[in-house]
């Protein structure tokens, strides 16, 4: 495509890279590419390990993201599943249900099964869902049946269940810097 106004024109016919919206475009695809949340993505830490797969003897952990929106809960999420070659499944706390978190892990269970590979389920606003709908995922993050990257703008202390917490990081995100964002 020549220009930015060229599928408008219909000069070029639209594809799947053109109707995805701007910010899903120019969404870091690695960690290198990732600016601001220093603190959080520094070598050794935490959710870095997650992101590149090196978990451990006892494995990947879940992780909470908390923080004001665009701060980059939704990229670290997909980073987490893409930089280790993980399947990633995403899922709204606002229209989403305890049959959709179940098909969900009966999906990572095939793909661990059949193809070996992990399954990061991203959960969009998990302080939206009740705490029965809390409670399904309890299961699959207890036995590592996928690697839960839930995002929130509220406090998890107040709005996520204690056994979720106790089994999942906890990860902080501030807000960008005008020098980041540069």
């Amino acid at each position: 495509m020549s220009d930015l106004f060229a599928a408008a024109s219909g000069d070029v016919p639209p594809t799947d890279a053109t109707m995805r919206p701007l910010a899903v475009r120019m969404r870091p695809r690695t960690i290198e590419e990732v600016r601001g949340q220093g603190d959080v993505l520094r070598h050794g830490s935490p959710l870095r390990r997650l992101i590149e797969g090196s978990g451990g003897a006892a494995g990947p952990l879940s992780a909470i993201l908390w923080g004001p929106p665009g701060t980059g809960k939704t990229t670290l999420a997909n980073l987490v599943a893409t930089a280790a070659d993980r399947e990633f499944v995403e899922l709204s706390a606002v229209t989403a249900g305890v049959k959709d978190v179940r098909a969900v892990m009966d999906g990572a269970n095939r793909a661990r099964d059949l193809y070996g590979r992990q399954t990061v389920l991203f959960l969009y606003e998990i302080h939206r869902f009740t705490k029965a709908q809390q409670d399904a995922l309890l299961p699959g993050v207890e036995n590592r049946q996928v690697i839960l990257v839930a995002a929130t703008t509220e406090n998890p202390s107040f709005s996520v269940i204690a056994p979720l917490l106790s089994r999942s990081m906890l990860i902080t995100l501030t807000s960008l810097t005008d020098e980041e964002v540069a």
